[in-house]
C-alpha cells in the first residue's frame, strides 16, 4: 500500500464544527495540517481555535463562489455536511436534503476542480442510492455519489467516499439522545424500528479513515464502508444504554404500523426527534458489507468498552 510523499497540507473541512467534524479536525491538527473551516457563526464554536493550526472562517458554504474563494490554495476539500431531517413541519418535500446532500457536493467538486484542489473526500451513508433509496436522506446521498462516480478517474481531482453506519462517541447524537430520553421516560418506552440493525462505529475510527484517505495513493475512485465490531438492532442499543445507566426501563417495541405512525406524529414535533424520513431509512439496515476500516488497516473499535465511559460521566 502506497503512501503519498507528497502530504497535503492544508484542508478545508466543510461540516467542521460538527460531531465527527470536531474529531477530525483534532485529527490532522495532529498530522501538521493548516485547516480551514467554514461556519455560517464563529462565536459557538471558538472552542476549535485552541488548535492552532485552524482557522474558523464566516462563510456560506452554498454559495459557489465564496467556495472556489474557500478552496483556493488548499490541497484537500473534505465535505462532511449533512442533515437528518428537514426544518420546518410535516414530512418535507426533499428539497432540504438534496440542497445539503446533492447540490452542496456539486458545487464542492466544481469548486475544487476550479482551484486545483487535488483531493475531495465525501461522507456519504450505508445504503445510499439515488434510485431506490426508500428515503429523501438516502436517495439524496446515493444522487452525490452517482455525481462524482461520473467523473473521470484520477487528476487533476481524485475523490473518495466513506459511507459509515451510526456514529458514536461522547458528543453524539444517537446513543446520547436515548439515555436523555430514558432518563425521563417512567417505567416503558414505546420504541420504533426496533428490530433495525446497525454497526455503530466509534467516532476516532472514523476521524482516522478519513486522516488515512487524505494521503495514501491507493485510495483515490474508491469507497469505503465503515463499521464497528458488533452488529446490533436498535432496541439492543437502548437495552444496553439503559442498563449502563442503572435504570430499569421496559422497552416496547412497536410494530411497523405503529413505528409508521409515530414517525408521522414526530414530524410535527419541534426539533423532529424521529420522522417519516427517518422511519423510511431505518427500513434498511446499516451495516457493511466489506469492512472497509480493515482496508485502511485501522482496527475497530468495541461499543462496549467505549460507550459505558462517556455515558456514566
Amino acid at each position: 500500500m502506497m503512501i503519498s510523499t507528497s502530504t497535503p497540507l492544508r484542508a478545508c473541512v466543510l461540516g467542521g464544527t460538527g460531531f465527527i467534524g470536531r474529531s477530525l479536525v483534532a485529527r490532522l491538527a495532529r498530522d501538521g495540517y493548516a485547516i480551514t473551516v467554514p461556519t455560517r457563526q464563529r462565536a459557538p464554536h471558538r472552542a476549535l481555535t485552541v488548535l492552532p493550526s485552524l482557522r474558523l472562517v464566516r462563510a456560506d458554504v452554498h454559495d459557489e463562489a465564496e467556495l472556489r474563494r474557500l478552496f483556493a490554495g488548499h490541497d484537500l476539500v473534505i465535505n462532511l455536511v449533512g442533515i437528518l431531517n428537514e426544518p420546518g413541519f410535516g414530512a418535507g418535500t426533499g428539497a432540504g436534503f438534496r440542497r445539503a446532500h446533492t447540490e452542496l457536493p456539486i458545487k464542492a467538486v466544481a469548486a475544487c476542480r476550479a482551484t486545483g484542489v487535488r483531493r475531495y473526500l465525501h461522507m456519504s451513508a450505508l445504503r445510499a442510492d439515488s434510485r431506490d433509496g426508500p428515503s429523501h436522506y438516502l436517495r439524496s446521498k446515493g444522487a452525490a455519489e452517482d455525481h462524482l462516480k461520473a467523473l473521470p478517474q484520477g487528476p487533476p481531482l481524485e475523490w473518495v467516499i466513506l459511507q459509515p453506519s451510526v456514529v458514536f462517541g461522547p458528543e453524539d447524537a444517537f446513543i446520547n439522545k436515548f439515555a436523555a430520553i430514558l432518563r425521563i421516560t417512567p417505567g416503558v418506552l414505546p420504541l420504533a424500528c426496533a428490530d433495525s440493525k446497525f454497526a455503530p462505529v466509534w467516532v476516532g475510527d472514523v476521524a482516522e479513515a478519513f486522516a488515512r484517505c487524505a494521503i495514501r495513493d491507493d485510495v483515490a475512485g474508491r469507497t469505503f464502508q465503515l463499521c464497528g465490531p458488533e452488529v446490533v438492532t436498535l432496541g439492543d442499543i437502548v437495552h444496553s444504554t439503559a442498563r449502563t445507566l442503572g435504570l430499569k426501563r421496559w422497552i416496547l417495541p412497536l410494530p411497523r404500523f405503529a413505528s409508521r405512525l409515530q414517525a408521522a406524529l414526530m414530524d410535527f414535533v419541534p426539533g423532529k426527534p424521529f420522522s417519516t424520513d427517518n422511519f423510511r431509512s431505518a427500513t434498511l439496515d446499516s451495516t457493511c458489507e466489506c469492512d472497509g476500516l480493515a482496508e485502511l488497516g485501522i482496527q475497530r473499535s468495541s461499543m462496549r468498552g467505549i460507550v459505558p465511559r462517556y455515558l456514566r460521566r
